[in-house]
């Protein structure tokens, strides 16, 4: 595979940087940081999610600057995967506590196009380090192209960083419909439950949605105003035919449980397509 681009983050936009450039590891250190004080922040300011997930342990890529001061630059969040079984399926771990999901791996757009590998391996080691009971990484790449009112939000992407990094290559996960907003970011069901049913977590999921252009609720109640939502056309459906599924295996005994389980050729990314999938055929028949 020819992978000619890396993708990096500013301001919730992606953006590509020359694979080609070399990161110079005399102007850079990488650290575990504390979640809630620098991740979190960083990830939501400059993730296209603006959302931080359930983390385990946080790494920060820190760039050298003047007088011996340093700025976050990245952040790889290892994390709590939606669902567990995912970890036993994709690793072949007996036990989900073994494993971890790759989260966030977010890199500001002036970090040069190996950014990702020096980082990431740099992060595993931590990872071993503070957590040595994981000995599995999975991680996601959705190849969804997502466009809102301001232009495109995300390029999609096949994960191949990942493949350049070794990861084994699962497949598809399940597909889904995804319930899309105006600004083409995904809104989870689970949110919009929250807000109809009145559950904890309510207030955070309605100030999300005005944050995305939604009109705040005019007296209804939670389930009337989505209902109202939904009639001025403010949501949009959309199938997506699953994320591409990548396992890191960091240690001897998870590459031995890795063995039995399927390794497929890696996708291909098709920078053809303007919208939807950008998987190239016939990888994107594939489940």
């Amino acid at each position: 595979m020819i992978t000619d681009r890396s993708q990096r983050w500013r301001d919730r936009r992606n953006k590509f940087v020359p694979a080609s450039t070399v990161i110079d590891p005399s102007e850079y250190a990488v650290d575990v940081i504390d979640c809630g004080k620098m991740a979190r922040p960083f990830v939501i300011e400059q993730h296209y999610s603006g959302s931080f997930p359930a983390s385990r342990l946080s790494v920060g890529l820190f760039r050298n600057g003047a007088a011996g001061r340093s700025r976050l630059v990245g952040v790889a969040t290892f994390s709590v995967p939606m669902n567990n079984a995912a970890i036993i399926k994709h690793t072949g771990l007996t036990s989900y506590n073994a494993g971890v999901e790759l989260g966030r791996l977010v890199l500001l757009d002036e970090v040069a196009g190996n950014g990702e590998t020096w980082f990431l391996s740099r992060a595993f080691r931590h990872l071993r380090q503070e957590k040595q009971g994981i000995i599995s990484v999975l991680s996601y790449a959705d190849p969804m192209r997502r466009v809102g009112s301001s232009g495109v939000i995300l390029g999609g992407h096949c994960g191949q960083i990942y493949s350049v990094f070794g990861a084994a290559y699962r497949g598809r996960s399940r597909p889904k419909t995804e319930t899309l907003t105006p600004d083409g970011q995904v809104f989870c069901e689970r949110a919009l439950s929250k807000i109809r049913n009145r559950e904890q977590g309510e207030g955070y999921a309605i100030d999300e949605l005005i944050r995305r252009g939604a009109e705040r609720p005019a007296g209804e109640d939670g389930r009337a105003w989505i209902a109202s939502l939904i009639d001025r056309g403010f949501f949009r459906k959309r199938r997506h035919p699953g994320n591409h599924v990548y396992v890191f295996p960091l240690t001897k005994a998870a590459k031995i449980a890795d063995r039995p389980l399927a390794h497929l050729p890696y996708p291909v990314l098709d920078r053809s397509r303007v919208s939807d999938d950008v998987t190239a055929l016939p990888l994107l028949l594939a489940a």
